[in-house]
């Protein structure tokens, strides 16, 4: 009689804690399946313990690991992300400073051609300028010396004539005797006289001498000035060249170093994002939640102490 007592309290627990583990099937709870199969069956009560006790502690067991790589995935995943951000920035940086480099570069190089063609027309032009000052000079000190040599040339026949002249008067004036004797003064004395034209003559020779004497001084100093601003202005231009190039040589020079420096943090980057596709397959959250998966085997849990705690009594 005690017997079946016992039996018929023990069926009765067992069905209690089927219904119990049956409900909380329904909820979600499929490791609990295998366990309710075995309750409501006619197998070994103490299989029953064993069978939730082991269940409780595999699940137990599965909580702590799924906890310890939980933490390393948030570790890993946190430390990825502020990696592959970082590298981001830097990437996109670089891309811009080496964007920028290229630009100066450019721009110098084009600045650079443009006052070296600028240096090589003012050379053209101090040349021209020179050979034509020179041109110019030669063709006045010939215009000056031939002025000067007609100017003496005139001035000594004027001499010779003015003599000749002045020798004619005393003599006639000798001969006054000789009536039908006039004094011979030639053409010294008329307006239009050979004296008279001579001195004419050597007034303009010794004019043209004065005037292309000041025309070669104004073309001399206007070649002066000329020259001086040439060669200051090719000077400033082969400063500023020289300069320029030194910027462009130190901007190359960064722009190399920002490559390199862009290959390699493109290169931690790569990894990086190589790195987080191989977390995602364990790390990366699915349907359920680590929350929810954390609470549904608390739930589980829960359910075979309850259970245990049903058939323990």
């Amino acid at each position: 009689f005690l017997q079946a007592g016992r039996s018929a309290r023990r069926l009765a627990a067992r069905q209690q804690a089927a219904a119990l583990l049956k409900r909380r099937v329904l909820g979600g709870a499929t490791a609990l399946t295998t366990l309710t199969s075995a309750l409501t069956s006619d197998g070994p009560f103490a299989k029953v313990i064993d069978m939730i006790e082991t269940l409780m502690a595999r699940l137990k067991e599965e909580a702590a690991a799924e906890k310890d790589h939980k933490a390393w995935c948030d570790e890993q995943l946190n430390a990825n992300k502020m990696k592959r951000e970082k590298k981001t920035a830097a990437v996109n940086e670089l891309t811009a400073d080496i964007e920028g480099y290229t630009a100066t570069i450019t721009d110098l190089t084009k600045t650079i051609g443009k006052l070296r063609e600028e240096q090589i027309e003012l050379t053209e032009a101090i040349a021209e300028a020179t050979k034509l000052r020179r041109a110019e000079h030669d063709e006045n000190m010939a215009a000056i010396a031939d002025a000067t040599a007609a100017a003496e040339a005139v001035k000594k026949a004027l001499v010779v004539l003015k003599e000749f002249y002045s020798g004619q008067a005393a003599f006639l004036q000798e001969q006054r005797q000789v009536p039908e004797m006039a004094a011979y003064k030639g053409m010294q004395t008329s307006k239009g006289g050979i004296i008279g034209m001579l001195e004419v003559i050597q007034t303009d020779f010794m004019r043209l001498s004065s005037e292309t004497k000041a025309s070669e001084k104004a073309a001399a100093d206007e070649y002066k000035s000329f020259m001086e601003e040439a060669v200051k202005a090719k000077k400033q231009k082969y400063d500023a060249a020289k300069k320029m190039k030194l910027d462009r040589d130190s901007t190359k020079f960064d722009n190399g170093e920002a490559t390199k420096d862009l290959k390699a943090t493109q290169s931690e980057l790569d990894e990086a994002n190589k790195y987080y596709e191989e977390l995602k397959p364990s790390c990366a959250e699915g349907e359920v939640s680590y929350e929810e998966r954390v609470a549904r085997r608390k739930e589980e849990i829960q359910a075979l102490k309850d259970a245990y705690s049903i058939l323990d009594h």
